[in-house]
């Protein structure tokens, strides 16, 4: 039997990138043109996005995507 699959707990700091840039989760969901709700659901948690998504929402902050989302936890 193979090893099961590695799961990741990701985090971000989204939420506090808006607040210190005064952006709300509509302007980024615009600037980026994904839904608000997208944006909600990544802040929680809820949602991983996709690899391109991460990038432009570190773009957009114009900062490097691991000062945006961490990997928590045990991940060998």
């Amino acid at each position: 039997m193979g090893k099961s699959p590695m799961k990741l707990n990701i985090s971000n700091q989204i939420s506090s990138l808006r607040a210190e840039n005064k952006v709300t989760q509509e302007e980024l969901a615009q600037a980026i043109e994904v839904t608000r709700a997208t944006i909600g659901s990544i802040e929680k948690g809820k949602y991983n996005p996709s690899l391109e998504l991460a990038f432009r929402i570190s773009l957009f902050f114009k900062k490097n995507i691991n000062e945006v989302f961490n990997i928590e936890g045990n991940h060998e």
